[in-house]
């Protein structure tokens, strides 16, 4: 397959996508502090649009003919991020997230839209594109965010 670059991309995208859907649960169980119900009500939003995301991801490797993955231990082996290890304080998820998002835009712009105009696969491309966006949104929200601190 001359697209296999890209739908290894997708899979390495799919498995941060896990990983994040994890460590949004548990920041949504475990986040303390004066911002509890703000944050716990945040989170669960996150988590629940990662879930519609990686939904979206593993459609668009079917789509191209790929096998998206569809096994923990797989996630694990292919993820560029590391399982939550903040330390449940809210300077510490905040500052992961922050991290997390950042490096999924910085991976997508650098590695996964160059791949998919390579192909010329523009759905991909769009993809792409939308999901950048969106984080890029909760870059900027969890920043404004430590600022009104």
């Amino acid at each position: 397959m001359d697209n296999q670059k890209l739908i290894n991309f997708l899979n390495q995208l799919l498995s941060n996508h896990f990983v994040m859907y994890v460590k949004l649960h548990r920041y949504h169980w475990f986040v303390q502090g004066r911002h509890f119900f703000q944050l716990h009500k945040t989170f669960e939003e996150m988590y629940e649009k990662i879930a519609e995301d990686l939904d979206e991801v593993a459609e668009r490797i079917l789509a191209i003919d790929g096998k998206p993955l569809a096994v923990m231990s797989k996630y694990l082996e292919e993820t560029t991020l590391v399982e939550a290890n903040a330390d449940d304080k809210e300077d510490e998820i905040i500052d992961q997230l922050m991290e997390d998002y950042k490096q999924i835009i910085s991976e997508i712009k650098e590695i996964g839209i160059p791949l998919a105009n390579e192909q010329k696969d523009e759905p991909t491309a769009d993809l792409l594109i939308g999901l950048q966006a969106s984080y890029e949104k909760y870059v900027w929200m969890l920043t404004a965010y430590r600022a009104y601190k």
